[in-house]
């Protein structure tokens, strides 16, 4: 009988911990690596992750909050969906301590009690409207949208982890016999025409050139990684041996990209969500979503592009209080 649990996890870090900072700062003095200060630094809204969850996906059944070690005040950990889980609970100890998010995203899979089918999240990432099981699951079937894209590499940009992604794709797919067996999920009307041109364009190789990434939260299993780490052992553990990020690096997107490239997903329209870029400007957009529920799911990105962050960040909590002013279940 299959087990259709759905568990939740999401990832958090408090940057303005000084005992954190001054672990991480032994293992990277010079920040030569990726390791800029927008990927720690605090937007003071997870309450609104948990008010969200509570309302809009109240069947997930369990909450996997993985913490470095330090815990938001509020957060009452007595709650029954909920599981604290620091990175010395689940990460081999070979691994540790780590401030690469690779590493701590590439073993989830070894959290205890974990569901077979899980969603991950970032701590920029939330539920922003009522949602159902199958916007996330369908027959043991994580959802997804296909489309095929090419890689981006630029200053700043996620080119490389996706390169060495892709590199491994082509290694373990082939891409003609995938694209026949899975054609009829690559191309679907609710992908919308313009990554179905891109689809449609890349075919014309004969191999993996790249996917398209929706920023938000990703639907899992738990036995895909177990096949990843079981097929490329020497790639991940030498992702998970960088104490931070590096160029080297697979990422979870490997995850992604390998239910993609083995037709093992549920079509989901693109329209499932949107990523909102912080910049120069909160867009009025992203405020009006948040206010009004307009996208399912929502990414609120930090950039390095982002200016005023302190105003930028009351504008967003501002925009919560609107919807989200009563307390969870999860706060004290």
């Amino acid at each position: 009988m299959q087990d259709n649990k759905i568990d939740f996890v999401i990832i958090w870090v408090d940057g303005n911990d000084p005992e954190w900072r001054k672990v991480k700062n032994q293992y990277d003095p010079n920040a030569s690596q990726d390791d800029r200060d927008i990927r720690y630094r605090d937007w003071d809204n997870l309450q609104y992750w948990f008010r969200a969850v509570e309302k809009f996906t109240p069947w997930v059944n369990k909450i996997h909050f993985v913490t470095w070690g330090h815990l938001p005040k509020w957060l009452d950990t007595s709650n029954p969906k909920l599981h604290i889980v620091k990175h010395e609970d689940y990460i081999p100890a070979e691994y540790l301590p780590t401030f690469n998010s690779h590493t701590i995203e590439l073993n989830l899979h070894r959290i205890e009690g974990l569901a077979e089918q899980f969603v991950y999240f970032n701590d920029d990432m939330f539920i922003n409207a009522p949602m159902e099981p199958e916007d996330f699951f369908v027959d043991g079937k994580p959802c997804d949208t296909f489309a095929l894209n090419a890689i981006y590499f630029g200053k700043d940009s996620a080119g490389f982890y996706n390169g060495n992604d892709l590199c491994m794709i082509n290694d373990h797919f082939n891409f003609k016999a995938e694209k026949k067996k899975n054609f009829k999920n690559w191309i679907k009307p609710m992908y919308g025409i313009r990554l179905l041109y891109r689809t449609i364009v890349l075919s014309q190789w004969n191999w993996f050139p790249g996917f398209y990434y929706h920023h938000l939260p990703n639907s899992f299993l738990k036995s895909t990684y177990e096949t990843i780490w079981a097929e490329e052992p020497e790639v991940m553990d030498a992702t998970c041996k960088c104490k931070i990020r590096s160029s080297t690096n697979v990422n979870q997107w490997i995850v992604k990209f390998w239910q993609l490239a083995s037709g093992n997903f549920y079509p989901r329209s693109f329209k499932c969500g949107k990523c909102y870029h912080i910049k120069e400007h909160n867009e009025g957009p992203l405020l009006e979503s948040i206010k009004t529920g307009k996208d399912k799911m929502i990414c609120i990105n930090d950039t390095a592009k982002t200016t005023d962050f302190e105003m930028k960040k009351q504008e967003v909590i501002d925009a919560y209080q609107v919807r989200l002013s009563e307390k969870s279940s999860f706060e004290v």
